[in-house]
């Protein structure tokens, strides 16, 4: 099975170091110091705005051609990808950083929102344009979007941190770094325990 697989080569992975593959970099992630900053000017929540629906973040848009968002950083995060007339990527390769596992299928990843859309909109979007969330979902200028393991993103779902962490314990560092910045950027809130296990993830650094 995948997750039998996927646990397997994590957990040697943790200990080894061993890296297939550059992991994928998206852009403006901050340093740490940055990071740990910004957390702290985030307003803190006490309370989640209702009346979520995917459907209020249109996802996936054309960006250039015949591509959309999810043909553009399978492209960004794979090595020696390969794209048909209508974009698709017929082959390369993806290193997810989340658990350490290697792919040469598109199909077995997924683009994950660093930020889950639910999340968002639990901690501000729910105020906000239809633009204003178009723009967060297919956000290429900051680091909200990232291939990963498609089994891990779904296993993740629209957790926080508080509640989900990437399997890989030095990613950690990375993956709070991701967070915050664009939750500083969008002005979004955090509760309180996503802010604890923020702190403890940016000590990683």
């Amino acid at each position: 099975m995948k997750v039998t697989f996927l646990a397997a080569l994590a957990a040697t992975l943790a200990l080894t170091g061993a890296n297939p593959l550059p992991a994928p970099t998206p852009p403006n992630i901050p340093s740490a110091a940055t990071a740990k900053s910004e957390l702290a000017a985030l307003k803190t929540r006490t309370t989640d705005a209702t009346g979520y629906s995917r459907d209020y973040f249109n996802h996936w848009i054309t960006i250039s051609g015949q591509c959309n968002t999810r043909e553009t950083v399978l492209k960004r995060d794979g090595s020696n990808v390969v794209q048909a007339d209508n974009c698709s990527a017929t082959s390369g390769t993806w290193y997810s950083p989340f658990d350490g596992a290697t792919w040469t299928a598109a199909s077995d990843v997924d683009i994950d929102h660093i930020v889950p859309l639910s999340n968002a909109w639990k901690s501000g979007a729910n105020t906000w344009t239809a633009a204003r969330r178009q723009q967060f979902a297919n956000d290429l200028v900051n680091p909200q979007l990232i291939a990963v393991t498609d089994n891990v993103n779904q296993a993740k779902g629209d957790q926080s941190p508080d509640a989900w962490k990437p399997p890989l314990t030095s990613y950690y560092c990375t993956y709070a770094k991701m967070w915050v910045r664009v939750k500083y950027v969008y002005s979004l809130s955090v509760t309180s325990a996503e802010k604890s296990a923020l702190t403890s993830m940016l000590n990683t650094c």
